[in-house]
């Protein structure tokens, strides 16, 4: 194992480590997640019935929300005595923190979507499980996609006051077409008769976001946390 996953692992390991002690953010992200889907359970579903398509933006919206919700707190820890001034003190490869960051809040994100998308698929009637390694496809790049900006935003806003409030008015725009590409690919999936070449194109889509804003965040995370 080479020195930047080293420290990858390292990172990750130390945020899931202290989350299953507290279970404070799962719990707290879980619940968010949890209710937005029985908020709009209730207004789209009718007489037994979903509106047609409302599953897909559903769970993405989901998803979105409880992702803003992990990243505003993927720092939080570091912030007191002093410890992200240690750690990027630290002679390691800076963006080996980013990725275990972004790892870390992944592995959160996945453990909410496990229960999500059962609650999904079970409120509003969706087959999201007749193709699952196509669904858990879209899931599993559009989760990396919004995470690899969010965590890089997360970053950049750590010091900030009003970060709560910043982060979403950041992060949304940027990621827009990461949450549409995942409806689109999901609904693709969930048509009567599924149109499978559309989910892959979407799929495909979602590959290159996730390159393109991982890139970037690699190259920008470390004149980020520099300034």
């Amino acid at each position: 194992m080479s020195r930047f996953s080293q420290v990858a692992w390292l990172v990750m390991r130390k945020d899931l480590t202290v989350e299953a002690r507290s279970r404070e953010l799962l719990l707290t992200t879980l619940f968010f997640a949890v209710s937005t889907v029985l908020v709009f359970a209730f207004g789209f579903v009718r007489d037994g019935r979903a509106v047609e398509d409302a599953a897909a933006g559903i769970l993405w919206i989901a998803i979105a929300f409880a992702g803003t919700l992990a990243l505003g707190r993927t720092f939080e820890r570091e912030r007191y005595h002093d410890v992200l001034h240690a750690l990027l003190l630290a002679p390691v490869d800076r963006p080996a923190i980013y990725v275990g960051k972004l790892l870390g809040i992944v592995a959160l994100l996945a453990a909410v979507e496990a229960v999500v998308v059962p609650l999904v698929a079970l409120l509003f009637q969706a087959g999201l499980f007749r193709y699952p390694l196509r669904a858990a496809a879209l899931l599993g790049l559009g989760t990396i996609g919004f995470a690899a900006v969010g965590t890089l935003f997360a970053a950049m806003l750590v010091r900030a006051r009003s970060r709560d409030v910043l982060l979403p008015v950041l992060l949304y725009p940027i990621t827009i077409p990461v949450i549409i590409a995942g409806v689109r690919g999901t609904a693709a999936l969930l048509q009567p008769e599924p149109d499978l070449a559309m989910a892959g194109a979407w799929t495909g889509m979602l590959v290159f976001f996730d390159v393109v804003f991982i890139t970037l965040s690699l190259w920008t995370f470390e004149p980020v946390m520099t300034e």
